[in-house]
């Protein structure tokens, strides 16, 4: 070797110090690959990405394939850096060697590259990933050594690599993707993404229109006055009691009810006849599996029961497609709008508002593990039924409370912004 010029062994370790660059830093790229992007580019015929996608099958043939490169590279750098050291400057040259060695691989052959490759993943990964799989078949026999080896150790400390873990993601994980969306995403469709999520966690009885609020079409009334409601009613679909609502006999569609109240003979027997069978939800069922058996069973209505089978509201499809995509019907049982905003700023909300809507309006984060309505939500943090006029201060929020009807709290005022400030 002493023949050999210094500028030829200087040629050398430059290049040497470029293959130990490229393993460090595409191993880094590759681990830093976004899965679910290259997957998508795998299906799509990327060649680079369903390499990568086969390589990352298999990580520790992967990694020890990429060890055994590095680690043979940096070994030949150090004795060839050791020997143009000792050839220069002679036993001194040997301690120079190592002190400037230890700084040239720490920055350029494991620092930058890295960096790079975390910063530059796909640029780098892809193209990498045709090397690899090619040093892969080359060198195969010397990583199926190395891998059982290492392997074998592993099993001895109780690790197992028979059941390799796929990149998941769990729903609240998911759920922080789609936030961090940012601009990839219009914000109406993070917001539709984000509410689909929540579908699990919320029930029906966070959605349904409360008991005492139910339209229905009782057929033990004066019939007058059942014709008069049909033909003036508003609503799509009505549930026909006798009498009570826990007598209900089911639910009736205008479309099949209109036609029968031009015939003189109509009457409450008629009616019967274009009842369909009403349809039960256990109280605590998930939004998510609710929308499933609303497809299942081909309903857009149901009745909410408790465990003891009383009715305690009723919930519709459409109402739980808002839970998703927003208000978009003012078919609804209840009178009026629940939020009502003020000339001088304040808000004026019904008191049966569902709190998950009243946070949705108003901006508001308060709480919703408890009672469903703001009504509820106040008379259980004054564990007593207050007189109006009246405030209350519930999570920094306060409200006034206008009107309270038999027992319950029907009007709530909510001062503006600069008015909660200053109280």
């Amino acid at each position: 070797m002493h023949d050999i010029p210094l500028s030829a062994l200087f040629t050398t370790l430059a290049f040497l110090f470029v293959l130990s660059a490229f393993f460090s830093g595409s191993e880094t790229a590759l681990m830093a690959l976004n899965r679910y992007r290259m997957r998508h580019k795998a299906r799509q015929g990327h060649r680079g990405a369903r390499l990568a996608a086969r390589l990352l099958e298999r990580p520790d043939q992967l990694i020890g394939l990429i060890l055994l490169g590095n680690n043979l590279v940096n070994i030949l750098i150090t004795q060839l850096a050791t020997y143009i050291g000792y050839r220069t400057f002679g036993d001194t040259g040997i301690a120079i060697a190592t002190g400037l060695l230890t700084i040239a691989l720490l920055i350029f052959a494991e620092t930058a590259p890295k960096t790079v490759g975390a910063l530059h993943s796909e640029r780098i990964a892809y193209p990498a990933a045709w090397i690899y799989s090619g040093l892969l078949r080359l060198l195969w026999p010397l990583v199926f050594i190395i891998n059982v080896l290492a392997n074998g150790f592993l099993r001895l400390l109780g690790i197992r690599m028979n059941a390799l873990q796929r990149a998941e993601l769990t729903t609240d994980e998911l759920r922080s993707v789609v936030t961090e969306a940012g601009p990839l995403l219009p914000a109406r469709h993070q917001g539709m993404l984000v509410n689909l999520l929540d579908l699990e966690r919320t029930t029906v009885e966070d959605i349904m229109i409360p008991r005492s609020e139910i339209v229905t079409l009782d057929i033990e009334e004066d019939w007058n006055d059942v014709l008069e409601q049909i033909l003036s009613g508003s609503f799509t679909r009505l549930p026909v009691i006798e009498g009570d609502l826990d007598r209900v006999l089911g639910f009736v569609h205008m479309r099949d009810l209109l036609p029968l109240t031009y015939r003189e003979s109509f009457g409450p027997e008629d009616l019967r006849q274009v009842i369909t069978p009403a349809y039960f939800i256990p109280e605590g069922t998930a939004l998510n599996r609710q929308l499933i058996n609303f497809q299942k069973e081909k309903r857009r209505v149901g009745l909410v029961v408790d465990e003891y089978g009383d009715i305690e509201g009723l919930v519709t499809l459409e109402d739980l497609l808002e839970e998703v995509v927003g208000e978009f019907t003012t078919d609804s049982p209840t009178m009026g709008d629940e939020v009502l905003p003020q000339p001088d700023g304040s808000v004026v909300v019904d008191g049966g508002i569902h709190l998950r809507e009243l946070n949705r309006s108003l901006g508001l984060t308060l709480p919703l593990d408890g009672p469903k309505t703001l009504s509820g939500l106040i008379v259980e943090y004054l564990e007593h039924i207050p007189e109006a006029p009246a405030s209350v201060r519930i999570g920094g929020v306060i409200m006034d409370i206008v009107q309270i009807k038999n027992n319950t709290i029907r009007t709530v005022r909510f001062p503006a912004p600069e008015a909660e400030r200053k109280a």
